[in-house]
Parts: C-alpha cells; structure tokens; sequence
C-alpha cells in the first residue's frame, strides 16, 4: 500500500530515548530520567478528588467543541490574574493537548507551501507537524548573545508567512522580555507575518509575559502539562482573535469533535489548586540551581539562559561530537537517560545535551551525583 510523503517525518528521538530507559528498568537497572519534559508530581490531589465525585454522578459525554464554557471562563480570568490581560471567555478554544492546539493553529492560519519561522533550537514537534501539513520549516539560527531567542533583524530575507515563538523555549528555557515581546510582534505585524505564541511552560522558572499584553494578533498556545502537572490527560488551550474563533471551531468539530470531556473538568478544578502547584514550582526552581552549579563543576557551564521551564541545555562538545551516541553511553553506564540536543537542532545539536530537572529533587541529586562520576571517568581518559 502507498505512503504520503507527508508522513516521513522524522522520529521523536526523546520517546526513543524513553523507550531504552524503560527496556532499561525492565532488565532490572534503576533509571534517573532526566530526558522527558514530565513532571513528577501527578495533577492536583485536590482537583482529582473533585472530579472523582464528579463521574460518580455524571457520564461526561461529548462537550462543544471549544470546550466547557465554565474552563473557557476560568482560563480567561487567568489572564487577567497573571498577566493583567482582560480577556473574553470567547477567543479561548480548548484543546486536544496543546499538540491539538497546534494542528488547529497551523491549518486555520496556512495553506500548503507556507513558510514558518522555527528559532533553532526548538522543540522538534514543531517542524514534524508542520511538514506533515505540507508547510515549510524555516530554521532561524539563535546565539546565545541574543539569549537564545529569534531578533527581528533575523526576520529578513526569509519570505515568512508564520513565526512560532516559544518563551520559555524548550530545550533551553530561554524567555523574551516584555519589550523583546513587543519587538517581535510588531516585526511580525509590519511583515505580514502571522505570530503563534507558544506559553506552554508558563509558571515554571521567571515570571513570565503573555503575547497577549503586548498584541492581539497572535495565536496563543498554552497546556496543563507543565505547571499544573497533567500531561497524560491531554488537555491544553488557544486564544485567538475574535475572527479567527468560528475558524478554529469549525476545525476543531470535524477534527477532534472535542477534548477530553474528564480532563476538561479535571482542569478547571485544577486552578483551584495554588498552593499544591506552587510547590512544585518550588521544587522546579531549586532543582534548577542545583543543576547549574552541578555541571558547571562537571566542565558544562556553557548553556543556555535557563530563565524558566525545567531544562538545562549544555554544551558538551568538550566530552563529544555525537550527542546522540554520547546520550546512549550515559544510559548504559551511569543509568541517566538524557536527551541529545539533535532532538531539537538538527544542525548543531551533536554538541548539545538537555538535562531536564523535572522529578523530585531526591532524583536529581542521584542523577547528578551518577553524571558527576561519568564525566569524571571521562575527562580522565
């Protein structure tokens, strides 16, 4: 049978990643996981407990597809707790994961053959699902002197139709400023250039700033994966202008019908959840500060500015050219899995690693302390 050349997109290398750590336990070795952007921690106790009470009682069928209006209500005064955005309920859709979110933002902003900025590096799903859609990934290469973000002089020359923001970037947690914000969104505007605004770390690391102060014309994409903890339910969200909402909703009823009726709910309970989100903030941040100064001993203190989600993304030329077969070597011998920077920068991610400081800080310091022992061996060969 057949194949689209659509669909030759290349492999997640995390999930295979993944997949050696679990084969890995299965053997029975103990794994530090410092590869997945997952955290440790489950979704809110609290918001659980609710929504058990909830499906008790209720079959949680099919709901409309921009989602339930009371999560669309509550993810709007967000906004305005946040960021100070007075947001209508109406420009939010809520969505089958923020994956979800960007099929509906790419297909409801670009016909085939369009080209879309990527800042290298950047989270590799990007590009795949833009390829699958017939759109053009275009690599805009960011230096560290810039703080691993695209500056609009960047823009130049490139014929863009679309650019993808992420702040907090992953791999490196980079974030843009509000002024950096506002700079690139008028560079957009002044272009012709549709801006989708990926938030999904939001809350995690330094305070951050929405899109949304700084433009209306913008795609935003946000999830509950990161800083509510609930990655395996799959629900995220989008805003949108005004006229772009009936757009969107018309993709999103014959695409996914609608999101998860259960996580939907789990989620709107989950705002009412600081304290226990908080503390895993907490944790995220003192992990971080460990991180740093634990491989910067190791010979990696060149990396990107870790401003916010839950990454370290170093430099490890000085150990190898191959970060691909450096990650595997780690796994087989200190028992860490970590991801090769070749995931998020096909170009110069054979130097790169990113060390993700997801899971418990009791996690953490053993992985360091097993990393701290390899690098060792290494630099005394």
């Amino acid at each position: 049978m057949q194949v689209s050349r659509r669909g030759a997109v290349d492999p997640f290398i995390v999930m295979d990643v993944m997949e050696q750590a679990r084969a890995a336990e299965d053997a029975g070795r103990h794994i530090i996981h410092m590869e997945v952007g997952q955290p440790g921690t489950g979704a809110p106790s609290g918001a659980l407990a609710r929504l058990g009470e909830e499906m008790a009682g209720d079959p949680l069928g099919y709901s409309v597809a921009l989602g339930i209006p009371a999560l669309r209500a509550r993810i709007a005064r967000h906004y305005g707790e946040w960021y100070g955005v007075d947001l209508d309920p109406a420009r939010v859709i809520v969505t089958a994961g923020a994956s979800g979110a960007f099929l509906l933002s790419f297909t409801a902003l670009f016909d085939a053959g369009a080209r879309v900025g990527l800042g290298l590096p950047c989270y590799p799903s990007y590009r795949q699902i833009l390829r699958a859609l017939s759109l053009e990934p275009v690599h805009i290469r960011t230096r560290l002197q810039n703080g691993m973000q695209p500056v609009p002089a960047e823009l130049e020359g490139l014929g863009l139709n679309g650019l993808l923001l992420a702040s907090p970037n992953n791999p490196t947690g980079a974030m843009l400023d509000r002024d950096r914000l506002a700079e690139m969104a008028a560079a957009c505007e002044a272009r012709g250039i549709a801006l989708i605004s990926d938030e999904i770390y939001h809350g995690i690391g330094n305070a951050p700033v929405s899109a949304l102060e700084v433009t209306d014309e913008v795609h935003v994409i946000n999830s509950f994966s990161k800083y509510f903890s609930m990655t395996g339910w799959r629900v995220g969200w989008m805003v949108v202008p005004p006229d772009h909402v009936r757009l969107v909703e018309r993709l999103a009823q014959n695409m996914f019908i609608c999101p998860s009726h259960a996580a939907q709910r789990l989620a709107l309970h989950a705002f009412d959840c600081p304290e226990e989100l908080e503390a895993n903030a907490a944790v995220y941040e003192a992990n971080r500060a460990m991180m740093v100064e634990v491989l910067a001993a190791m010979g990696l203190g060149r990396i990107a500015p870790p401003d916010g989600a839950f990454y370290i993304y170093a430099d490890v030329s000085a150990f190898t050219g191959d970060s691909l077969a450096f990650a595997g070597e780690i796994l087989a011998e200190a028992g860490v899995a970590v991801t090769p920077g070749l995931d998020f920068d096909p170009e110069e991610g054979h130097r790169w690693m990113r060390f993700s400081y997801a899971r418990a800080t009791a996690d953490i310091e053993e992985g360091l302390a097993r990393l701290s022992a390899f690098f060792a061996r290494r630099a005394a060969a």
